[in-house]
């Protein structure tokens, strides 16, 4: 009874187009008020005592870098180096929007963050070489879910947060690799998209040009590499990881490249000051609501009903996968990880599934909501930058939304293509 009440309550009001977080904390109150007790004060505490999360305090280091590096001039240095990469070919642009994508990701670990700043330099190029707007806008989407994936990932620091016991640093290395492949299926798909579109077009450069573009280049490109190669040999954490990203960003930006003055720090501070500001509100409100939930029982209830498909992990996995992808077309990634990962990492971890596989699942599979209708916040950021028509938009989405749902059952059903590259880089060195 408390799941129906939960769900219908968290839907209804959604419906009406209510913000997020107080639609959370409504849900908090109905869940107290069918308890028997209404007092606002537990709300409030349960706010506080979710948001004082040491983990959580990367995301402002992550948010700051991000908006650093957009800002900077770092964005504009990947593009040319995937132009670099990726020119020569046929198409070369979609395939260089792609590369763009997979190195922007371990810069930021946002997708929409990804989507903005790279639809920013990339969508005017493509519209200037004859590109279809929904189709050059769909490459940028489809490429935007990497962002979730590819560490750091802002997305598995909520999740390792709200799990207690998950290591952070496990769950970047599990969706390194997953990553990478994401982003050459996404390649194979513009390959058939580039012949089928009859585009032609191909980039050269010079000597000197090249020599430049890896010169300028080499320090975007080294930021994930110092990171995650701090990270995975304990050199800092995860959330030191996001200070020295935070401090290498100013460092290149500002001393390096010297394309960020003072004044335009203290906007890009004021700008991701305002990003983490909605993320820890949305974060608390989720804590309030999870607090009434886990008092409810909602995870046993959820529990008693996936119970019949504990003997089989794989159905398992496939129902809840169901479930979170329908989830995920109507709400955003990060309440989702609030709400959902504290009901179902209980089931799958009895039903003896390997808690970081089951993580990488969960995030791939929300990260592909926020690309898809009604509520896919990439699709409007996506129109927003480059004026494209939304109904032109999902419909050239459609293939690339396809395959990243096929690497994701094949993920599902091969849950050693994830885990094996997980151990190895655990293991290395």
């Amino acid at each position: 009874m408390e799941l129906f009440i939960f769900l219908v309550t968290l839907f209804f009001f959604l419906f009406f187009g209510i913000p997020i977080c107080l639609v959370l904390v409504i849900c908090a109150m109905v869940l107290m008020w069918h308890a028997g007790f209404f007092d606002p004060s537990m709300i409030a505490n349960s706010m506080l005592d979710g948001a004082n999360n040491y983990p959580l305090m990367a995301i402002p280091f992550f948010v700051f870098a991000g908006e650093i590096m957009a800002a900077g001039g770092l964005s504009q240095r990947v593009v040319q180096l995937s132009q670099l990469m990726m020119g020569r070919v046929r198409g070369g642009l979609g395939y260089a929007a792609v590369v763009s994508s997979i190195i922007f990701a371990g810069l930021m670990g946002s997708s929409v963050g990804e989507a903005a700043a790279l639809g920013a330099l990339l969508l005017p190029m493509m519209k200037e070489m004859g590109y279809k707007p929904g189709r050059a806008g769909a490459v940028i989407a489809s490429g935007a879910i990497l962002g979730p994936i590819i560490p750091p990932s802002t997305n598995f620091i909520l999740l390792g947060a709200t799990i207690g016991g998950l290591s952070i640093t496990k769950l970047f290395m599990i969706g390194l690799f997953p990553g990478i492949f994401i982003g050459l299926a996404l390649m194979i798909v513009w390959f058939f998209i580039v012949r089928i579109d009859g585009y032609n077009d191909t980039i050269t450069f010079t000597r000197a040009e090249k020599i430049r573009i890896l010169m300028d280049s080499t320090p975007a490109f080294m930021m994930p590499v110092l990171l995650l190669g701090g990270i995975r040999f304990g050199i800092f954490t995860p959330t030191e990881g996001g200070a020295f990203a935070a401090v290498y960003a100013i460092l290149v930006c500002v001393l390096y490249y010297r394309e960020l003055s003072l004044k335009q720090l203290l906007r890009v501070s004021a700008a991701s000051a305002r990003t983490t500001s909605v993320v820890m509100l949305i974060v608390a409100t989720a804590s309030a609501v999870g607090y009434f939930i886990t008092s409810a029982d909602i995870p046993s209830q959820m529990g008693a009903l996936f119970e019949p498909l504990k003997d089989s992990p794989i159905l398992l996995l496939l129902c809840i996968n169901v479930f979170l992808f329908l989830i995920g077309m109507v709400m955003d990634l990060t309440p989702n990880i609030l709400i959902f990962a504290p009901v179902f990492f209980p089931m799958i971890i009895d039903a003896g599934i390997d808690p970081y596989y089951f993580g990488l699942l969960f995030i791939l599979n929300l990260g592909i909501g926020v690309i898809t209708p009604p509520v896919g916040t990439v699709l409007y950021v996506v129109c927003g930058v480059g004026n494209i028509k939304i109904m032109d938009l999902i419909t050239k989405l459609v293939p690339f939304i396809l395959v990243e749902l096929l690497m994701l059952f094949i993920l599902l059903f091969f849950p050693k293509l994830s885990i094996v590259p997980m151990n190895w880089l655990m293991g290395a060195g």
